[in-house]
Protein backbone atom coordinates (compact mmCIF):
# COMPACT_ATOMS: atom_id res chain seq x y z
CA UNK A 1 0.00 0.00 0.00
CA UNK A 2 1.01 3.19 -0.72
CA UNK A 3 0.50 6.39 1.35
CA UNK A 4 0.17 9.90 0.08
CA UNK A 5 3.77 11.96 1.08
CA UNK A 6 1.68 14.61 2.48
CA UNK A 7 -0.56 13.22 5.59
CA UNK A 8 -2.73 16.60 7.01
CA UNK A 9 -4.38 15.98 10.66
CA UNK A 10 -7.10 18.37 11.25
CA UNK A 11 -10.04 18.53 14.07
CA UNK A 12 -13.20 19.30 12.51
CA UNK A 13 -14.85 18.81 9.03
CA UNK A 14 -14.66 22.63 8.95
CA UNK A 15 -11.21 22.12 8.31
CA UNK A 16 -11.38 19.61 5.40
CA UNK A 17 -14.07 21.29 3.71
CA UNK A 18 -11.69 24.17 3.71
CA UNK A 19 -8.37 22.84 3.19
CA UNK A 20 -8.82 19.11 0.90
CA UNK A 21 -9.84 21.30 -2.48
CA UNK A 22 -6.73 22.58 -2.71
CA UNK A 23 -5.61 18.93 -3.42
CA UNK A 24 -5.19 17.44 -0.48
CA UNK A 25 -5.07 13.48 -0.96
CA UNK A 26 -4.90 11.96 2.41
CA UNK A 27 -6.75 13.42 5.60
CA UNK A 28 -7.08 12.45 9.05
CA UNK A 29 -10.14 13.48 11.27
CA UNK A 30 -9.04 13.48 14.78
CA UNK A 31 -11.20 14.77 17.13
CA UNK A 32 -10.70 14.21 21.29
CA UNK A 33 -14.03 15.64 23.19
CA UNK A 34 -17.33 15.77 21.80
CA UNK A 35 -20.13 13.17 22.02
CA UNK A 36 -21.30 10.11 19.94
CA UNK A 37 -24.47 12.37 17.56
CA UNK A 38 -21.83 14.92 17.00
CA UNK A 39 -18.92 13.02 16.33
CA UNK A 40 -21.26 10.82 13.82
CA UNK A 41 -22.16 14.06 11.97
CA UNK A 42 -18.63 14.72 11.55
CA UNK A 43 -17.36 11.79 9.87
CA UNK A 44 -20.48 11.53 7.76
CA UNK A 45 -19.35 15.08 6.57
CA UNK A 46 -15.77 14.24 6.28
CA UNK A 47 -16.22 11.20 4.37
CA UNK A 48 -18.52 13.13 1.92
CA UNK A 49 -16.42 15.99 1.21
CA UNK A 50 -13.21 13.50 0.80
CA UNK A 51 -15.20 11.64 -1.39
CA UNK A 52 -15.82 14.69 -3.75
CA UNK A 53 -12.36 15.57 -3.78
CA UNK A 54 -10.34 11.70 -4.13
CA UNK A 55 -9.43 12.55 -0.71
CA UNK A 56 -8.36 9.15 1.71
CA UNK A 57 -9.94 10.00 4.91
CA UNK A 58 -8.52 8.49 8.30
CA UNK A 59 -10.83 8.17 11.57
CA UNK A 60 -8.38 8.74 14.92
CA UNK A 61 -9.29 7.02 17.74
CA UNK A 62 -13.05 5.76 16.83
CA UNK A 63 -12.72 2.68 15.00
CA UNK A 64 -16.47 1.68 15.70
CA UNK A 65 -17.63 4.43 14.37
CA UNK A 66 -15.15 4.43 11.23
CA UNK A 67 -17.01 0.55 10.62
CA UNK A 68 -20.13 1.79 11.54
CA UNK A 69 -20.04 4.87 9.03
CA UNK A 70 -18.21 2.66 6.48
CA UNK A 71 -15.05 4.09 6.49
CA UNK A 72 -11.91 2.63 5.07
CA UNK A 73 -9.62 3.68 7.48
CA UNK A 74 -8.56 4.10 11.17
CA UNK A 75 -5.74 5.29 12.98
CA UNK A 76 -4.91 4.27 16.86
CA UNK A 77 -2.90 5.39 19.57
CA UNK A 78 -1.24 2.58 21.79
CA UNK A 79 -3.90 2.77 24.46
CA UNK A 80 -6.53 2.50 21.88
CA UNK A 81 -5.34 -0.41 20.47
CA UNK A 82 -4.85 -1.96 23.47
CA UNK A 83 -9.06 -1.79 23.65
CA UNK A 84 -9.49 -2.51 19.95
CA UNK A 85 -11.01 -5.32 18.25
CA UNK A 86 -8.57 -5.94 15.87
CA UNK A 87 -10.80 -8.74 14.21
CA UNK A 88 -14.22 -6.42 13.66
CA UNK A 89 -11.28 -3.85 12.47
CA UNK A 90 -10.25 -6.50 9.96
CA UNK A 91 -13.64 -8.30 9.00
CA UNK A 92 -14.79 -4.89 8.26
CA UNK A 93 -11.99 -4.13 5.74
CA UNK A 94 -10.82 -1.08 7.86
CA UNK A 95 -7.39 -0.62 7.33
CA UNK A 96 -5.35 0.17 10.44
CA UNK A 97 -2.12 3.18 10.94
CA UNK A 98 -0.70 2.76 14.58
CA UNK A 99 1.32 5.18 16.21
CA UNK A 100 4.47 4.31 17.80
CA UNK A 101 7.07 5.98 20.04
CA UNK A 102 9.37 3.62 21.23
CA UNK A 103 10.60 0.03 20.80
CA UNK A 104 8.10 -1.79 22.95
CA UNK A 105 5.18 0.11 20.55
CA UNK A 106 6.95 -0.82 17.38
CA UNK A 107 6.97 -4.79 18.30
CA UNK A 108 3.05 -4.03 19.54
CA UNK A 109 2.37 -2.35 16.45
CA UNK A 110 3.59 -4.45 13.95
CA UNK A 111 2.22 -8.17 15.68
CA UNK A 112 -1.39 -6.23 15.31
CA UNK A 113 -0.61 -6.34 11.61
CA UNK A 114 -1.21 -3.03 10.55
CA UNK A 115 -1.09 -0.91 7.59
CA UNK A 116 1.46 1.90 8.29
CA UNK A 117 3.03 2.79 11.28
CA UNK A 118 3.80 6.33 12.74
CA UNK A 119 6.67 7.61 14.62
CA UNK A 120 6.64 10.99 16.48
CA UNK A 121 8.02 13.13 17.89
CA UNK A 122 10.02 13.11 14.76
CA UNK A 123 11.22 17.73 16.27
CA UNK A 124 10.33 19.49 19.13
CA UNK A 125 5.60 19.60 18.97
CA UNK A 126 3.27 21.81 20.59
CA UNK A 127 0.09 20.01 19.96
CA UNK A 128 0.53 17.84 23.08
CA UNK A 129 3.06 16.95 25.97
CA UNK A 130 4.90 14.28 25.12
CA UNK A 131 6.86 12.15 27.39
CA UNK A 132 9.41 11.01 25.12
CA UNK A 133 11.87 13.51 23.53
CA UNK A 134 12.08 14.25 19.78
CA UNK A 135 12.89 10.89 18.31
CA UNK A 136 15.14 12.63 15.50
CA UNK A 137 16.04 11.64 11.71
CA UNK A 138 18.36 8.76 12.99
CA UNK A 139 15.31 7.36 14.52
CA UNK A 140 13.09 7.71 11.37
CA UNK A 141 16.22 5.85 9.59
CA UNK A 142 15.92 2.91 12.29
CA UNK A 143 12.47 2.67 12.49
CA UNK A 144 12.09 2.28 8.75
CA UNK A 145 14.85 -0.27 8.60
CA UNK A 146 12.83 -2.52 10.80
CA UNK A 147 9.27 -2.55 9.18
CA UNK A 148 10.78 -2.58 5.90
CA UNK A 149 7.77 -2.82 3.67
CA UNK A 150 5.05 -1.35 5.77
CA UNK A 151 4.49 2.51 4.82
CA UNK A 152 6.17 4.63 7.65
CA UNK A 153 4.64 8.18 8.76
CA UNK A 154 6.72 10.99 10.36
CA UNK A 155 5.03 13.40 12.64
CA UNK A 156 6.26 16.23 15.38
CA UNK A 157 7.48 19.14 14.59
CA UNK A 158 7.36 18.95 10.82
CA UNK A 159 7.45 22.10 8.44
CA UNK A 160 8.10 22.48 4.99
CA UNK A 161 11.93 23.15 5.68
CA UNK A 162 12.34 19.92 7.16
CA UNK A 163 10.42 17.51 4.66
CA UNK A 164 13.83 16.43 2.73
CA UNK A 165 15.40 15.67 5.71
CA UNK A 166 12.53 12.70 6.76
CA UNK A 167 12.18 11.72 3.55
CA UNK A 168 15.48 11.27 3.16
CA UNK A 169 15.47 9.26 6.06
CA UNK A 170 13.11 7.09 5.31
CA UNK A 171 9.74 7.66 6.07
CA UNK A 172 6.44 7.19 3.36
CA UNK A 173 4.63 10.43 4.44
CA UNK A 174 4.92 13.43 6.68
CA UNK A 175 1.91 14.23 8.78
CA UNK A 176 1.38 17.89 10.25
CA UNK A 177 -1.11 19.85 12.60
CA UNK A 178 -0.28 22.95 14.17
CA UNK A 179 2.27 23.64 11.14
CA UNK A 180 -0.56 24.95 9.32
CA UNK A 181 -3.51 24.87 11.88
CA UNK A 182 -1.37 28.04 13.35
CA UNK A 183 -0.27 29.08 10.53
CA UNK A 184 -1.63 33.39 9.67
CA UNK A 185 -2.68 31.59 6.27
CA UNK A 186 -3.26 27.46 6.32
CA UNK A 187 -4.42 27.55 2.53
CA UNK A 188 -1.39 29.35 1.65
CA UNK A 189 0.82 26.84 3.92
CA UNK A 190 -1.19 23.27 2.83
CA UNK A 191 -0.21 24.70 -1.18
CA UNK A 192 3.50 25.03 0.13
CA UNK A 193 3.50 21.37 1.58
CA UNK A 194 1.55 19.87 -1.39
CA UNK A 195 4.31 21.94 -3.67
CA UNK A 196 6.90 20.26 -1.25
CA UNK A 197 5.83 16.85 -1.26
CA UNK A 198 4.98 16.65 -5.07
CA UNK A 199 8.60 15.68 -5.28
CA UNK A 200 8.25 12.40 -3.50
CA UNK A 201 5.08 11.08 -5.05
Amino acid sequence: MKLDPFYLIVDSAAWIERLVPLGVRLVQLRIKDMDEDGLRMEIRKAKALCARHHCQLVINDHWRLAIEEGCDFAHLGQEDLQNADLRAIQAAGVRLGLSTHDDAELETAVAAKPHYVALGPVYPTILKKMKWAPQGLERVRVWKERIARLPLVAIGGLNPERLNGVFEAGADSAAVVTDITLNSDPEARTREWIEKTDQWR
